[in-house]
């Protein structure tokens, strides 16, 4: 009988006569276990990953798996090494009962047999191995999307027996890939990872106990090369060409119009099909922040274009209607726009003196009509002091206004530097803050 022999558990039995054999037959109960504290070893032989649903959250991954422990009431009688039983889903002897915690669907693979074996050692070792393929739920974040990093922790262990009775752990060769498998899988959009934690995992499934684990860690990288090419280097291009509308005349409306609405729509249009594209998430996402404020900084250019025209109109039109509507020719107010109007303490007849002071001033400032009214109604110096400070306001408004429609682009000139220094310092603001909280989600969710 040599190794690749394959003999059914009961054709093994009846080849050996000895006594001590028929009587452990006949006291082998296939429901109890070989013993206390039962050491069961896993390995796993990757072959393919057959697909990433992230709107259901599932990885599908094809797989040998291996299962090793010790039944040290089944031997092999000769100087055989190793035999290979036959498969049978309802086996003659006691096999750990395996459980995938975030198994959602296994299939055995089927050719002419189902892809299984089960091979007993010289040392009263079983090994299972079956090809299947497995789904496993992960739960997955997409906040970060497209810097997240998906990290899914697979236990197997046991639902029947706790820690006391069964222990779970990695083979020293846990992991086993194909020749062409290099530095991972790479799918369209994600580089999967498998590392193998070494050390105790216990689960607690309630009443039943505490339940030792062997967890593998599937870490799903995703390739950011292509967002960069199709969402971020369109997006920013976009805000760039915005810039150019402060070069363009002001008079030139239908030419800037047209720039700065045809950009607009068109970040719109990918925000929109970025977000019906990518996972859905509780919150706003990683690249859904980086196309809204793309979106408000061609919206802001396009606020500042309208200013513009205001004060242009203001400074032609209105300012002069205005002009002629208070009585013509007099002169505009010289009332200082950020005067002084702290009074020092120093006694009753000083105070009294410098507010009326202030008072004649601006009285005598104030336009014709102005006076008169203060001539009619005066009531102290706090009216006065009020009226001051409504026509500083005034000035200052007006003043704003004619610097906005200024003829020589004063504001576009200000826009020009002042766009791009903001566009760089929430460009340097984002990626930092997302790359560094990519990073902490990773290592805590390794650890």
């Amino acid at each position: 009988m040599g190794p690749s022999a394959s003999l059914s558990l009961v054709a093994m039995f009846h080849l050996v006569r000895s006594k001590d054999f028929y009587e452990m037959e006949t006291e082998y109960n296939k429901n109890m276990l070989p013993g206390k504290d039962v050491d069961v070893s896993l390995s796993l032989h990757i072959n393919r990953i057959s697909g990433v649903d992230e709107s259901k959250e599932e990885i599908a991954l094809d797989v040998f798996l291996h299962v090793y422990w010790e039944d040290p009431r089944i031997w092999i009688l000769g100087n055989a090494s190793q035999v290979e039983l036959t498969w049978d889903k309802d086996p003659k002897f006691w096999i750990p009962d395996l459980y995938i915690r975030q198994l959602r669907e296994m299939k055995v693979l089927t050719l002419f047999q189902d892809l299984a074996s089960i091979r007993l050692y010289d040392n009263s070792t079983l090994r299972i191995s079956i090809g299947a393929t497995i789904i496993i739920k992960c739960d997955m974040d997409f906040v970060l999307y497209p810097l997240d990093v998906q990290t899914c922790a697979v236990d197997f262990g046991s639902y029947k027996y706790t820690l006391t009775d069964m222990k779970f752990h990695w083979r020293d060769d846990p992991l086993i890939f194909p020749s062409d498998f290099g530095d991972g899988f790479r799918l369209p959009r994600y580089v999967v990872s498998f590392v193998t934690d070494n050390r105790l995992n216990v689960i607690y499934y309630g009443d039943v106990g505490n339940h030792s684990t062997a967890r593998l860690v599937i870490t799903l990288s995703r390739e950011l090369r292509s967002h960069l090419l199709e969402s971020y280097l369109p997006s920013t291009l976009f805000v760039v060409m915005s810039w150019g509308s402060f070069v363009v005349m002001p008079e030139v409306v239908p030419g800037r119009m047209v720039l700065l609405v045809t950009t607009l729509l068109s970040l719109v249009t990918m925000f929109d099909t970025i977000r019906n594209n990518s996972p859905s998430a509780l919150e706003l996402k990683c690249i859904e922040v980086w196309l809204i404020s793309c979106t408000l900084f061609v919206f802001l250019a396009l606020v500042e274009y309208f200013i513009v025209l205001f004060g242009m109109r203001y400074d032609k039109h209105w300012r002069h209607k205005k002009h002629d509507l208070d009585g013509g020719g007099g002169a505009p107010s010289r009332l200082p726009l950020f005067g002084s109007n702290k009074v020092h303490a120093t006694s009753g007849n000083d105070v009294s003196g410098e507010e009326d002071s202030v008072g004649a001033t601006a009285k005598a400032q104030l336009p014709a009509p102005q006076q008169q009214m203060l001539m009619t109604n005066n009531n102290g110096p706090a009216q006065v002091v009020t009226s001051a400070g409504k026509l500083r306001f005034q000035l200052v408004a007006r003043h704003v206004i004619l610097y906005c429609g200024s003829p020589r682009g004063t504001l576009d000139q200000v826009s020009l530097a002042l766009f791009p220094l903001c566009f760089v310092l929430f460009s340097v603001m984002y990626w930092i803050s997302y790359i560094n909280e990519s990073r902490r989600k990773s290592l805590a969710a390794v650890v």
